[in-house]
């Protein structure tokens, strides 16, 4: 009837919870809609206790340590059903205390996030499960909504989150460690800061295929933290939060204008070509950019470029000018690269061909005053 910090409490012991997730494995082991055990929701330091007594991550500790508890529950399910997919929270504290600011001694603080949030030792500290690709790391993410951590009021915020994301979980997925789904993210979008949050959030997991995976908190309305996707009335949408998660979306119900891949008769995408050169258009290019956000050093926005000539292009590239200062911080919808005030944006393997009459929106924040690109050109053709 709570939310324990641990995945036993002194009325459910650890082999019940085991148990029970082998009697949902089996109820549902042949119902194809159902993919996977999310093990234990948001583990995390215990109360405010500044002591080592909640979930710890790798200290070895059979009682605290979530890492180990995580196998064993993991490992008993795949026993019952080896088709599951076992998504594993993080903690808050990998040491499962608060902090170690009681001993005035700041240099050996500990480093906590969102309960559930904190993957930070998964990298030195797998999960080991007993059969092969099974294991998907879900760390959750959320905004001022639910507490103003430090990193909010940051005076480079929000170039200073990529870094945070990477740090507690975003490296498992970027060094190819594991797979990563966002089990919960979400805002009220009530704060400025959030709406920022929730883009650049978005723009760090990335779109198509190729994109992190998520799933948003929530969509009923009744969440006191984050409100919903659905408004009050449980039957209108909150529109400024479907715009912002439309484009990352998978189509057809998503993908907002973005470019997805193009499936073949295997339902593999198009290989980029090899060995061909990259044609300049047929009759030239138009480009239009729309600054999405701009703050204390830095924005962000996005340059859609358009094929306006009678020949595909393929594979295409796009480059702009910057004024000097203005650097890259991050892209997407693309290989986005800097090289002195140049910016080269290369086709995706997954999206190499712009045919006639089609366009790609180039997504990106940067670092400096907020500035339009300029000399764009598409394969060396100015637009």
């Amino acid at each position: 009837a709570g939310q324990s910090p641990l995945w036993y409490t002194s009325t459910v012991s650890e082999a019940t919870w085991i148990n029970d997730w082998k009697m949902l494995a089996q109820r549902y082991a042949g119902n194809t809609t159902v993919i996977g055990a999310d093990l234990h929701n948001e583990p995390h330091a215990e109360g405010t206790n500044p002591a080592a007594t909640g979930a710890c991550w790798g200290c070895g500790d059979t009682a605290r340590d979530w890492r180990l508890a995580a196998e064993r529950a993991g490992n008993a399910i795949l026993g019952v059903q080896p088709n599951w997919l076992i998504f594993v929270e993080g903690v808050s504290c990998p040491s499962g205390g608060l902090s170690n600011v009681w001993d005035n001694d700041p240099s050996n603080d500990e480093d906590c996030g969102w309960w559930g949030g904190n993957l930070s030792r998964a990298g030195q500290f797998p999960v080991r499960l007993n059969v092969a690709n099974r294991l998907v790391y879900s760390p959750h993410e959320y905004a001022t909504s639910v507490y103003r951590q430090a990193w909010f009021d940051d005076p480079s915020y929000p170039a200073n989150m990529p870094a945070i994301w990477d740090k507690y979980w975003g490296y498992l997925y970027k060094q190819n460690i594991a797979p990563i789904m966002m089990g919960e993210f979400g805002t009220t979008l009530q704060d400025p800061k959030d709406k920022i949050w929730l883009q650049n959030l978005m723009a760090y997991t990335g779109t198509g295929v190729n994109g992190m995976s998520f799933t948003y908190w929530s969509w009923n309305p009744n969440s006191g933290d984050t409100g919903g996707i659905a408004n009050d009335d449980w039957t209108t949408i909150n529109q400024p939060k479907q715009d912002i998660l439309t484009p990352y979306l998978i189509p057809p119900n998503g993908g907002g204008g973005n470019p997805t891949p193009t499936p073949t008769g295997t339902g593999s995408p198009t290989p980029t070509p090899t060995g061909t050169s990259s044609p300049a258009p047929s009759g030239g290019c138009t480009a239009s950019y729309k600054q999405v956000n701009a703050w204390a050093g830095g924005f962000q926005g996005e340059l859609t470029v358009k094929n306006t000539g009678t020949a595909a292009v393929n594979p295409w590239s796009a480059t702009w000018a910057w004024p000097s200062g203005v650097t890259l911080a991050s892209g997407w919808n693309a290989t986005v690269t800097q090289s002195g005030t140049t910016v080269t944006a290369a086709a995706p393997a997954w999206a190499s061909s712009l045919a006639p009459g089609a366009s790609v929106t180039v997504g990106f924040t940067a670092n400096g005053t907020a500035a339009t690109p300029g000399s764009v050109k598409l394969n060396g053709t100015a637009c």
